[in-house]
């Protein structure tokens, strides 16, 4: 507020971490201006439908009355309101109404989630048609964002970022700072690998790991088999999300709720009958085009329903303040969208809670989750070092964009526990020097700086087995049911049984090996990668991931040799 005010500038572009209450930032100025009469009517500009309803709740609250009902359609403001809430789609519907209603007064317009204004060149036209002739423009972003130079977004500075702009803020208010401040939780990353199957379009049955995957087009085929909710990575996860709510509301949270992030409404409506099948409890399906997702949305976060199941709809600026876990099934990636999605589950009530996003182990989303837990562990400082914390992981070098993938039919998938985020490395869970995990430390899994990271990855590590089981029982009643939990890959299994049955054998001693690639990795400080690589050139063969028992049986054997 003391740097808005000292500015004094018609343009301002705040900068603040999801969940960090930009909300309430923009109205205290909006209060602190009308009150001094600088201007006389408030306009807010908000990404979604279901957000002009929050914004006009929220402006309630501190004494603003904003509509949020109005339609281009109507004329001037109505008479009381101080001003009113609209959206980016109907501004480009109709930029000259607005332009007219916020002209007729002095008016503080407010863009909020401004990077809205550069989806395609007609909505930054029509925000720069409607409002350049206002008296104050608040501008608010959850993270800074980058731009191609023909889609500048109106009333943004910018700086050259190599051959694109970014976006210089006025004052930037991060996730670090959010955490010193307690505004927001601690999120712990919990990655999960797995070894993904399917037939190319030449035919051939290809096995990969998320996290042994070689190239970057065999590295996108195996996330998306992964995430088809036919397979096992999908139930093996939402279930250990499912665990970790159970945990929660046993130990202070007892309305502790998860969301799911699915990338289409068709995978979304899947996801929700995995969780159905896992669960026993309906979650809420939220999609776009349902015409009742604003309300399911509020219902949601008063409830005490468990999990929600989304699309992109839930990612940005929705408030759900008992959301505390995050199910990244999506194969979106930009930095922008991982900062708005992981927001959703950050916005801290009390001092105690925290925030876990369960997510692929594959490079870019990993690269990212690795910028906002360096930054967690620069406030929660860690507790002290176990014997071989110098030697955790190193993370995986960011990739640029993938190909386009040509067609291929997904067969079918596995999920294990791969390991947790620290200080930018990925900790696999290592035999503890101060023995096994208690109870008790569990109750606080996710409160970096009270377990070790690999206590917590030790925690996760010894659940996953368990996890395993349920998934696999609540497959085979299913099926007795007479559902088809898994109808993609029997139905491509289809004269390769044995095949089939060969892969579900060495499943345990695949894990084995990765686990053995973690602990040596560890040891010697090399990339995951590195090590599979040399132990390809010690046992030739296939990748871990497509190679037979025998060949597995070798490579452990060798692994063992190493340690």
């Amino acid at each position: 507020m003391a740097s808005y005010e000292e500015a004094g500038a018609k343009d301002f572009l705040v900068t603040a971490t999801p969940g960090a209450g930009k909300t309430t930032f923009a109205l205290a100025v909006a209060c602190r201006l009308l009150i001094s009469r600088v201007v006389d009517r408030i306009v807010v500009v908000a990404p979604t439908d279901h957000l002009r309803t929050q914004w006009a709740d929220a402006a309630a609250e501190v004494g603003l009355n904003l509509d949020p009902t109005m339609t281009n359609a109507q004329g001037p403001v109505p008479d009381g309101a101080h001003g009113y809430v609209t959206t980016y789609a109907q501004v480009a519907g109709r930029p000259i109404i607005h332009a007219a209603r916020s002209g007729r007064k002095r008016s503080l317009v407010i863009l909020d989630e401004i990077h809205h204004a550069g989806d395609g060149l007609s909505w930054g036209e029509a925000v720069a048609e409607a409002f350049s002739d206002v008296h104050r423009r608040l501008s608010l972003t959850g993270t800074p964002f980058r731009t191609r130079p023909d889609e500048r977004i109106p009333f943004v500075g910018y700086e050259m970022d190599g051959e694109l702009l970014r976006s210089i803020a006025d004052y930037t208010y991060g996730y670090r700072q959010a955490l010193a401040d307690t505004v927001v939780r601690p999120v712990v990353f919990a990655a999960y690998t797995g070894v993904s199957r399917w037939r190319n379009n030449a035919g051939e049955v290809v096995a990969a790991s998320l996290t042994d995957a070689g190239t970057r087009s065999v590295e996108a085929a195996a996330w998306k088999t992964a995430l088809d909710p036919s397979g096992g990575w999908v139930p093996h996860v939402i279930a250990a999300m499912d665990e970790r709510i159970t945990h929660l509301r046993a130990t202070g949270m007892p309305d502790a709720a998860g969301l799911v992030l699915a990338s289409d409404q068709d995978d979304a409506r899947a996801y929700a009958d995995v969780v159905k099948r896992l669960t026993g409890e309906q979650p809420m399906l939220i999609l776009s085009d349902d015409p009742r997702a604003s309300r399911k949305i509020e219902e949601f976060r008063t409830s005490t329903r468990r999990i929600a199941v989304c699309v992109r709809m839930i990612s940005e600026g929705v408030d759900v303040p008992r959301a505390a876990c995050l199910a990244w099934m999506t194969s979106y990636r930009t930095p922008l969208f991982f900062a708005q999605a992981v927001g959703r589950v950050v916005r801290a009530r009390g001092v105690h809670e925290s925030a876990t996003v369960f997510l692929p182990a594959v490079r870019p989303l990993l690269t990212l989750a690795a910028e906002m837990e360096i930054d967690r562990n620069y406030v929660m400082a860690p507790p002290p070092k176990g014997v071989d914390d110098e030697d955790a992981l190193d993370m995986p070098v960011p990739e640029p964009a993938e190909r386009e993938q040509g067609e291929f039919e997904m067969l079918d998938s596995q999920a294990e526990f791969a390991h947790v985020l620290h200080s930018g490395r990925a900790v696999t869970a290592e035999p503890l020097v101060g023995g096994p995990v208690s109870e008790d430390d569990e109750a606080y899994l996710g409160l970096p700086g009270l377990l070790t990271a690999e206590q917590t990855a030790a925690v996760l590590a010894r659940r996953d087995s368990d996890l395993r089981r349920r998934v696999d029982t609540a497959a085979r009643d299913h099926q007795m049911a007479g559902g088809n939990l898994f109808t993609a890959s029997e139905k491509s299994s289809e004269g390769l049984s044995d095949g089939h049955a060969g892969w579900r054998a060495a499943a345990e001693l695949r894990r084995e090996v990765n686990q053995l690639v973690g602990r040596v990795a560890a040891r010697t400080g090399s990339p995951h990668a590195q090590v599979h690589s040399q132990i390809r050139r010690a046992v030739p063969g296939p990748p871990s991931a497509a190679a037979a028992a025998e060949v597995l049986e070798r490579r452990r054997d060798h692994l063992l040799g190493m340690l």
